[in-house]
């Protein structure tokens, strides 16, 4: 039941993606997705969402999706 669980929110991380255009966009759905990445894995939540905005934010530097404007 867990894994099917973190395996839905890869699943809608990754389509959520190359949707975002700015950088603060990127930071708050990777914060999102790392809290319900952690909570699925029962990890703690605020760590996975400070990681998962770090990470999201860190994607407009390195050509992942569209281009930041």
């Amino acid at each position: 039941m867990r894994s099917t669980s973190l395996l839905l929110a890869l699943v809608a991380a990754s389509a959520l993606a190359g949707c975002m255009e700015t950088q603060g966009q990127r930071a708050l759905a990777g914060g999102a997705a790392g809290a319900i990445i952690a909570d699925a894995a029962d990890q703690n939540m605020v760590a996975g969402a400070a990681l998962g905005a770090l990470a999201g934010g860190a994607t407009c530097n390195v050509g992942v999706g569209g281009p930041c404007y």
